[in-house]
């Protein structure tokens, strides 16, 4: 006898094996027990939920002689020739290929003869949204009014495209996607009953694979057995046969992303192609990755949410406080909109390496997510070039505000080495005087901070503060970075020889600025003007 498949062998052939519907399999077990049976049903779902199993079960329910529970025995004359597919009692319809017209008007003239066993003859029309609107607009009245002995049950994976005249005449149900964890407990029955030794992990990877479709899952469980034969199934072994990658690759991978190692990344893209992974499957796993990520950053307690072992854990954890959330963020999206890509391209390396070049390089993109990226990125490179500014050889000379030196250099070392002497603070006057050479003094700040200054306007903060106001938010939060203020304010001391306090502001949204400062460098520029 030929193998048969382990989706089919293991169909369930009751409501009670029905796994992960337990909302639709009690409302029709209630129906059938109090024999209020509905004439139209519309089944709705993702695939391999179960939608046309139910159907046919239901089939055997109505017309079971003994039935149990609201469930078929199984073993009378009808739940035996229905389940051998030989009852002309129950009669499926594929519409994707039997769509048109003619087709439901074969339907209408064959409900006119009463069954010629049992109590009710089941039409399960399978794929209906593919039928044409001739065809739907043929159904309306059967449907709406069938014989008292008809039932029709519709199955969709596309409720989206039925027209409402057509749903508002079925009873809805809507099949939800199966868990992980019940996947994977069913998989593990049927290996027990199937003598195969398989490991849990393996069995659960299979489970997340298959994304909430029971047969998917069983279609792959029956590929990796079938690739490794009288062995026992292992996790990698699963890897291999569904050319999915490891979360250790994962973890290199977003490291080398970080780092904005380039050559890195893609020197791991070549080895996983050499290695003949799937590539759609990469970046559905690493867009997984990275939510979980997400939500250990965000959450101090998913240990019970998230499906990782211990070490995997830590490692999350570890790499959480590596990235900033706007950064992942931006991940998740770029890799999102790649896995919806990449379902249609030919050059999928292509897709995959732009991305991750993309997410490498924030300055490619101009989105408003990856602005805050662009900036770091450049911080970045500003901080590692003082570092190496400061420890370079050769003499730092520090120059008072009168232009004379104290003689110190960057080693300590100097006839004035030593501390730089205490500067006094300033007075209005100066502060004054800073606001007349303000837009010189910006132009010696560093390029981040010199291109926001250029839409500053300024203000008094106090007896000796000066006030700079921005426009909005980002740009008070670049330049009122501590680093940059002290930036700002050794400037001015450079200039004047006192100390200036800098208190950076933003003006609120829908207000002005002439609502809340009093802008002091035209202040000082009109008198200026007067003078003269």
């Amino acid at each position: 006898m030929s193998y048969t498949a382990l989706y089919r062998k293991f169909r369930p052939t009751a409501f009670e094996d029905v796994k992960g519907q337990d909302h639709i399999i009690t409302t029709l077990q209630n129906q059938i027990r109090a024999n209020r049976i509905g004439h139209a049903y519309l089944f709705c779902g993702t695939r391999g939920t179960g939608k046309t199993t139910v159907a046919k079960i239901f089939a055997k329910a109505v017309n079971c002689e003994h039935p149990v529970n609201g469930s078929p025995c199984g073993e009378c004359a009808m739940c035996r020739s229905i389940a051998a597919g030989t009852s002309m009692n129950v009669i499926e319809i594929d519409a994707a290929s039997n769509n048109g017209v003619d087709n439901i008007r074969e339907i209408r003239e064959e409900v006119t003869y009463r069954p010629t066993e049992g109590k009710y003859k089941v039409y399960i029309i399978d794929e209906v949204h593919m039928l044409s609107i001739g065809a739907f607009n043929a159904l309306l009245k059967t449907l709406e009014e069938p014989p008292e002995y008809v039932i029709f049950i519709l199955a969709t994976t596309e409720v989206h495209k039925i027209p409402i005249t057509i749903l508002s005449r079925c009873q809805h149900y809507d099949f939800k996607r199966i868990s992980i964890e019940t996947i994977t407990a069913r998989m593990q029955e049927l290996m027990d009953t199937e003598h195969v030794e398989v490991e849990d992990k393996a069995l659960r990877y299979i489970a997340k694979a298959a994304d909430g479709s029971m047969r998917d899952a069983l279609s792959l469980l029956d590929q990796c057995i079938a690739f490794y034969m009288g062995q026992k199934l292992t996790y990698d072994n699963v890897l291999e046969v569904l050319g999915a990658v490891d979360t250790d690759v994962f973890s290199r991978l977003l490291r080398k992303i970080i780092d904005r190692d380039v050559s890195g990344v893609l020197d791991i893209v070549e080895d996983l192609v050499m290695q003949g992974r799937e590539l759609t499957q990469l970046a559905a796993d690493f867009t997984w990755y990275l939510r979980n990520l997400l939500l250990v950053k965000t959450s101090d307690n998913i240990e019970d949410v998230l499906d990782v072992s211990t070490e995997n854990m830590m490692q999350l954890k570890e790499e959480a406080q590596m990235i900033e959330y706007d950064v992942l963020l931006r991940y998740i999206r770029i890799f999102s909109e790649l896995s919806g890509q990449l379902r249609y391209a030919t050059q999928k390396r292509v897709m995959l390496e732009v991305a991750l070049i993309k997410m490498c390089t924030p300055a490619m993109e101009s989105t408003q997510d990856s602005l805050l990226d662009r900036i770091r990125a450049v911080e970045d490179k500003v901080d590692k070039g003082l570092e190496a500014m400061a420890n370079a050889p050769g003499k730092v000379v520090y120059v008072n505000g009168d232009g004379s030196h104290d003689g110190t250099d960057g080693t300590g070392e100097g006839p004035g080495a030593g501390r730089r002497p205490e500067l006094p603070n300033a007075i209005p006057e100066d502060v004054q005087e800073v606001v007349k050479i303000f837009r010189s003094i910006a132009d010696e700040a560093s390029g981040m901070v010199r291109s926001y200054l250029k839409k500053a306007r300024l203000s008094l903060g106090g007896d000796n503060r000066l006030m700079i106001v921005l426009p909005d938010t980002l740009a008070a939060s670049v330049v009122g970075r501590e680093d940059h203020v002290q930036e700002l304010e050794t400037l001015i001391e450079n200039r004047i020889g006192k100390k200036v306090e800098v208190e950076v502001r933003h003006v609120e949204e829908g207000r002005h600025f002439e609502d809340t400062f009093v802008d002091i460098e035209q202040k000082i520029n009109m008198e200026i003007t007067v003078e003269d």
